[in-house]
């Protein structure tokens, strides 16, 4: 067993955590996830334009009425994510770089605003809102990267405009980007407006089919095996996963959102949310279950006391002290139940949301909120949405059993037979 361990951790999470530490990956991750308040808050917004309540209130019927001020908001925020997010990726790219960050994430909004094909109306050429919304994700991304390593080429070889040192630093960092600015404007012009290249429409070609295989069974099934995998060596699996699932998990949420916005209904199941809410339950590898077992027939010392010490955390999907402490980490007896609860849970939720039965996602909720409530405004409101939350902790729970029975056995055994040895002495 060791050996075997020793072999997948040299073969698979080195070269998987090694990944996700990459200088573009995690500049991406950061620039997504510093996008994440805008999507929190604006994501309220549709369930207080679309409330979950019976159409003959009075709250609901306001709601209808004012529902296009209501979605302002909203459409500020999730109607131009890709811009907040290219700003994000194109200022921890250079900060890597440690480049003026400022400029980088100028820089990247320049390039990525320049890819847009302007449309005619008869108001004259404008920018078209859902090139900024969720279909600029992967183009803001590229772009964000191509800007930065621009300005990162310009430096390296002193192609700037060099101010005296009596210049204060902030106008001597500006005259420092005006020929990365001059290099990123010209070639953009050039694709865009002379060569007519739609960039936006040969990124998102190049990456649909990633987009449509993520949102199949196996697309679901896949990184939720990573995730709990790497999380038995310790490394945390969310971080690593995320860093390169997380932009198609957000081109879901968002256009789910921008559906639901439309008055139709959302076609994606699996943004981030379907992990959060209906998988990772207590924290990765659905540990709640882990927990509720150990509370039940925990008799040892240690089990009882681990249990107690990791239970609040847990209902609010924090499960380090269980991973490290239990420990599940590297602990065969938790390999199996560890993996398979999460995969079955996965499996189960993804035809219950393919078969109707419970309303798509379209909110992000936080994700520390216990796991009933965060589903259910995930959701926007949906009660079967708690249900199947439940219904995943029942599966967890009775997968989790017959191992936490044997470890708290053998536990027990250990303390049993440390009494006899004192006794003895």
């Amino acid at each position: 067993m060791n050996k075997i361990l020793d072999t997948l951790n040299d073969k698979v999470t080195q070269p998987l955590s090694k990944l996700s530490e990459q200088r573009h990956l995690r500049a991406v991750r950061d620039g997504v996830i510093s996008a994440i308040p805008l999507i929190i808050i604006g994501s309220f917004f549709l369930i207080i334009a679309f409330p979950p309540i019976p159409t003959n209130w009075a709250f609901h019927q306001w709601a209808t009425a004012h529902a296009l001020q209501i979605l302002i908001p909203y459409r500020l925020t999730f109607w131009i994510m890709s811009l907040y997010i290219c700003f994000g990726i194109g200022y921890n790219l250079a900060k890597s770089y440690e480049l003026d960050p400022l400029a980088g994430g100028q820089l990247s909004v320049a390039a990525f605003l320049l890819s847009i094909m302007p449309v005619t109306t008869k108001a004259g050429l404008m920018l078209p809102m859902e090139s900024l919304g969720s279909v600029g994700i992967f183009p803001c991304m590229i772009l964000a990267i191509f800007a930065v390593e621009v300005l990162r080429v310009c430096k390296k070889h002193n192609l700037t405009f060099k101010m005296p040192e009596q210049v204060p630093s902030s106008v001597a960092h500006s005259f420092e980007a005006i020929v990365p600015a001059g290099i990123i404007i010209l070639v953009m012009t050039l694709i865009n407006v002379v060569l007519k290249i739609n960039l936006e429409t040969v990124i998102q070609t190049l990456f649909s089919p990633l987009v449509k295989a993520g949102d199949t069974l196996p697309g679901v099934l896949v990184p939720a095996f990573l995730t709990v995998f790497l999380w038995i060596f310790g490394i945390s699996g969310d971080s690593i996963v995320g860093s390169i699932a997380r932009p198609i998990w957000l081109q879901y949420f968002t256009e789910n959102a921008e559906s639901m916005s439309k008055g139709q209904q959302p076609t994606h199941i699996a943004p981030e949310t379907f992990f959060q809410w209906f998988v990772s339950i207590g924290g990765s590898g659905a540990t709640i279950g882990l927990i509720i077992c150990a509370l039940l027939v925990g008799k040892a010392k240690y089990t009882k006391s681990i249990t107690r010490a990791s239970m609040i955390p847990a209902l609010f999907n924090i499960n380090e002290p269980i991973i490290f402490g239990f420990p599940v980490m590297l602990n065969p007896i938790f390999f199996i139940p560890f993996i398979g609860a999460p995969l079955v849970m996965v499996t189960v939720s993804w035809f219950a949301f393919k078969l109707g039965f419970v309303h798509l996602m379209f909110v992000q909720p936080p994700w520390t909120l216990p796991a009933p409530i965060g589903a259910f405004l995930a959701t926007g409101g949906d009660w079967r949405a708690i249900v199947l939350c439940l219904v995943d902790i029942v599966i967890a729970t009775v997968i989790y059993y017959p191992f936490v029975r044997m470890y708290d056995r053998q536990e027990l055994a250990k303390e049993q037979e440390g009494l006899s040895e004192e006794d003895a002495g």
